[in-house]
């Protein structure tokens, strides 16, 4: 055995274990919103994009929002929709006030250097290309949840 690895393999092991000993989860939720939708509301911000989001009075419709609503069954969660633009969507998720934002965002948004985009799914109906969906930065469980049940819903 190398010195290397006599000088550091216990101290090495021994992070390991004290760190897996914290419950420290990856990916992980610092504002927890996996566990407050789960059974609760999740908070959803629309903007009017064609097919993909329709508004009518305070009713949002359209094939992403159907695929948000199914979400949100899926974790058992009422979702509770928050109708504005872009840029006011954006800002709820920043300040904690929404969970996600659907609309016509595409992998090109900008900005995806104030909230967490999906991957791009090109085969949400009405799509005219890559749509992506919006999240607060940081929540990467929460982003996890999302992406695995928009890549199983959508590869049927």
């Amino acid at each position: 055995m190398s010195r290397w690895r006599r000088v550091w393999s216990v101290p090495l092991l021994v992070l390991t274990l004290c760190v897996a000993g914290c419950g420290i989860t990856v990916p992980s939720d610092p504002q927890g919103t996996v566990d407050r939708v789960r059974g609760g509301e999740l908070r959803a911000g629309a903007s009017a994009s064609g097919e993909l989001v329709t508004i009518d009075g305070s009713e949002v419709g359209g094939s992403l929002a159907e695929l948000v609503e199914d979400f949100g069954a899926s974790v058992d969660a009422k979702v509770t929709w928050t109708v504005g633009s872009e840029e006011d969507l954006v800002d709820g998720l920043e300040t904690g006030d929404l969970d996600l934002a659907i609309g016509g965002m595409t992998d090109a948004t900008p900005w995806s250097q104030r909230v967490a985009v999906t991957r791009a799914y090109d085969s949400i109906p009405g799509a005219r290309g890559p749509v992506v969906l919006l999240a607060p930065l940081g929540e990467n469980a929460w982003l996890a949840a999302l992406e695995g049940y928009l890549d199983r819903e959508l590869a049927r």
